[in-house]
């Protein structure tokens, strides 16, 4: 079972105090550490007020740019189609449009899966270079956020400096995303319940509300406390498996982006992951016990390889 929440109510969370290290203050720091801790835990999404780090003009000239290339003639958006590549980087289109970009790889092979090279669209200038900036933009953020996160579960420094060598060159994902109005028999969803490959997403969203739902897991009684005025909605997608929760909407809030904390780090290709000591010094400390074998080990590549080539098997 699950219930639509009509009043959003994630947390806002302002990375300020880590933006403008030299400025704040250590407790200014491990306010918002303590505060992104639990929203990653409470709610596994939050909006993060990034107005510290980025001016509105940056992503009202990325939005133009996608509208620009989501109005082109469809000849001219399939010069860019998956098919071209690797069956990953490039358009595709179904009940949304996309275009994906995945980090650049050493020596290209587009026969294998996310081994190719991004395509671009020429027809729309300065596309590239725009997205190109911004996704340097967003990968120093992501740092910045997972430092903060670090913080939260209470990593030594020498456990972050660890961390931190499996991200540096993290292997990043960018998808630039348009929605075309659905046909009228249309079940109503342009894109149904999933989960995010990496562990960290950065969403940032035009203007147009109720186009974004999220999933929060849980026992509904303890969630209806949080969220009164939940009620029961027919017809919405199931997360995957049968977990009872709660969907909210989580509408654009100004100057924020919505984040959410995947199925694990977005790291490096090659890095092995596992569970962080601190995760398992908090599980001893409060007894919580998790099954472990949702926590063996495996590499970040060969677990993104399997995940994007099943999504796009049929393309």
């Amino acid at each position: 079972m699950s219930s639509l929440n009509m009043n959003p109510s994630l947390p806002i969370i302002s990375i300020a105090p880590y933006v403008n290290k030299t400025t704040s203050s250590d407790s200014d720091r491990k306010a918002t550490a303590s505060a992104l801790h639990a929203a990653c835990r409470d709610y596994g999404f939050f909006y993060l007020d990034i107005s510290s780090f980025a001016q509105p003009d940056e992503v009202e000239e990325l939005l133009r740019l996608a509208r620009e290339f989501f109005a082109l003639p469809q000849t001219e958006k399939d010069k860019i189609s998956i098919r071209n590549q690797d069956q990953a980087r490039g358009g595709k289109a179904d009940n949304h449009e996309a275009i994906d970009l995945y980090a650049p790889v050493e020596h290209p092979d587009k026969t294998k899966t996310l081994w190719g090279e991004n395509q671009w669209p020429d027809a729309v200038p300065a596309f590239q270079s725009t997205f190109e900036h911004w996704i340097a933009r967003m990968k120093e953020l992501g740092l910045i956020v997972m430092e903060a996160m670090a913080d939260g579960l209470g990593l030594t420094s020498t456990e972050w400096d660890e961390l931190r060598g499996c991200i540096d060159n993290s292997f990043w994902v960018m998808r630039i995303i348009g929605y075309p109005p659905l046909p009228n028999d249309h079940d109503g969803f342009s894109c149904g319940a999933h989960k995010d490959y990496g562990c960290l997403t950065f969403l940032y969203a035009d203007p147009t509300l109720d186009a974004l739902q999220v999933f929060m897991p849980g026992n509904l009684d303890k969630l209806a406390q949080i969220e009164p005025a939940a009620h029961i909605a027919n017809g919405l997608p199931k997360e995957e498996g049968t977990s009872e929760g709660s969907w909210i909407y989580a509408n654009p809030i100004p100057d924020c982006i919505v984040c959410n904390v995947g199925e694990m780090w977005e790291p490096n290709f090659d890095a092995l992951i596992k569970p962080l000591a601190a995760v398992l010094r908090e599980q001893e400390q409060t007894g919580i016990t998790v099954e472990d074998s949702l926590y063996n080990p495996v590499v970040y590549g060969d677990f993104l390889k399997k995940k994007v080539g099943s999504n796009f098997a049929s393309a």
